[in-house]
């Protein structure tokens, strides 16, 4: 477990992650522009209120994007799917082609 310095609005934070220390920097300076962004629009809102305003808009964007990748993964497992009725199809044509194919030729043979 790596240690980092993060300054969000104004404030220091000591932060353990095992995560990427670029990562971690990268978040903290993406809530401390939506934090200070947000009381910079308004003077009259208080850190606290920014903070709680910045977790909801991520939170409201990590919810979509949950969303957004359920549906994803619906639409592939179909696309799966039928690509898998698409080679049992396919293999079923191929089959009959074959037999066509033999039939054919023994009719040409008998004449």
């Amino acid at each position: 477990m790596e240690k980092i310095r993060l300054f969000i609005a104004g404030e220091e934070y000591n932060i353990a992650t095992d995560d990427d220390l670029d990562y971690v920097a990268q978040l903290g300076q993406e809530l401390d522009k939506k934090i200070t962004g947000i009381m910079s629009s308004n003077s009259r809102i208080s850190v606290t209120q920014a903070a709680i305003l910045a977790s909801l808009e991520f939170a409201d964007a990590a919810k979509k994007s949950e969303v957004t990748s359920e549906n994803l993964r619906g639409q592939i497992q179909e696309y799966l799917e039928d690509a898998a009725r698409a080679r049992t199809d396919n293999e079923i044509a191929r089959r009959e082609i074959e037999r066509l194919t033999k039939e054919l030729a023994a009719a040409r043979a008998a004449k």
